[in-house]
């Protein structure tokens, strides 16, 4: 304390035994009277620029604006519903997973996300400390949490599979896991198909067919309604085709009748014997000629692999028109003999100049 202060605290008090309001009244009467030549002269006050920190500060404080930027970078709390990023899983509970992704709070993951398959269990998917991607999947609730899923991840990119499958026209084999009225389903990289009843080319009752592999092809792949259908027919089609031959004699038996025409059984897949392609004479309906279970010999006239059909005929193998209403085994009997001269006329029309396939399909 300055001399100046000391002389003011003896006049205030000339005597040691004060009250304690005077004292109280001296430490008041201390503060209002400490003037400015009493404050030390490099103390900055708090509107003075050389008290603010200045980039050279931070510089000399162990790291760099652009290090303090880079670090503040990544936590990047803008998250969005459809973003994909990338959280490491710090926390298994019943319900689902905590994931850490960066943001202020821990975002949960729900049970029913985890996969875009059945699983037991989280653990069956996810183990503490992993690290890998997740789907936002809404905003931030009022507790500012984050919903994730790894199904939706999964669910895009099974569709992107199956269309690349579809475009490659590739024959994929999956197992029937229910059946309905209407046909049969399964699952393709993870997604529910199904199968028209009408594509299913088996003996098999459908009941009989879950949990049997069962060679497809795609019919159709529409994201946007959810729709994946196949078709069992074309996959067995494709590959009995690739054993047969337009203008081959095959055997069958007729599996099914039709108002315009009989469906014929050929080594597991199904034949349409047309009724304009059953004699050269006019009939009224197959029932007149064909009865189901006959056993038949049918001539290849098309093989039509894109929409998995086979067209046969018997006409082609009358020797004389109207056999097939007459004496249908006197044509069995003839069946090759009349192929090979069936196939020889369309060679003979090839060489003038005709598309003999387009022959064949008249």
């Amino acid at each position: 304390m300055s001399e100046t202060s000391e002389s003011k605290v003896q006049e205030k008090n000339p005597e040691k035994e004060n009250s304690n309001s005077e004292s109280i009244e001296f430490v008041d009467n201390s503060i209002e009277e400490i003037k400015e030549d009493d404050i030390p002269k490099n103390v900055p006050t708090a509107d003075d620029p050389n008290s603010r920190v200045n980039k050279s500060d931070l510089e000399t404080a162990g790291f760099t604006l652009d290090e303090f930027a880079s670090l503040l970078s990544k936590y990047d709390y803008n998250f969005k519903p459809g973003d994909i990023v990338n959280g490491t899983v710090f926390a298994l509970e019943s319900k689902g997973a905590m994931i850490d992704i960066g943001a202020k709070t821990a975002a949960f993951m729900p049970m029913q996300e985890v996969s875009i398959n059945r699983v037991e269990g989280l653990s069956d998917v996810l183990q503490p400390s992993e690290i890998r991607e997740f789907f936002i999947m809404s905003e931030e609730n009022e507790d500012g949490q984050l919903s994730l899923s790894i199904r939706r991840i999964e669910y895009q990119r099974a569709w992107e599979r199956v269309r690349q499958l579809q475009k490659e026209d590739a024959t994929i084999y999956s197992e029937v896991f229910a059946t309905n009225r209407g046909g049969a389903l399964v699952r393709v990289e993870g997604l529910r198909g199904f199968i028209p009843g009408s594509h299913i080319s088996t003996r098999k009752a459908k009941e009989e067919l879950v949990a049997d592999f069962l060679p497809l092809k795609f019919l159709e792949v529409d994201e946007e309604r959810n729709r994946l259908v196949l078709s069992h027919r074309r996959a067995l089609v494709e590959r009995k085709m690739n054993r047969l031959e337009v203008g081959e004699v095959v055997v069958g038996a007729v599996r099914g009748i039709k108002p315009y025409g009989a469906f014929i059984d050929i080594g597991g897949v199904s034949g349409l014997l047309h009724i304009s392609e059953i004699s050269h004479e006019h009939i009224e309906t197959p029932h007149s000629v064909l009865n189901v279970n006959d056993q038949m010999k049918v001539m290849i006239i098309d093989l039509d692999a894109e929409r998995g059909r086979i067209s046969l005929s018997t006409k082609a193998l009358e020797p004389e028109p109207g056999d097939m209403l007459t004496d249908p085994q006197k044509v069995f009997d003839k069946a090759e003999e009349m192929a090979a001269r069936y196939k020889q006329m369309l060679l003979e029309q090839a060489e003038e100049g005709e598309d003999p396939i387009a022959v064949m399909n008249i």
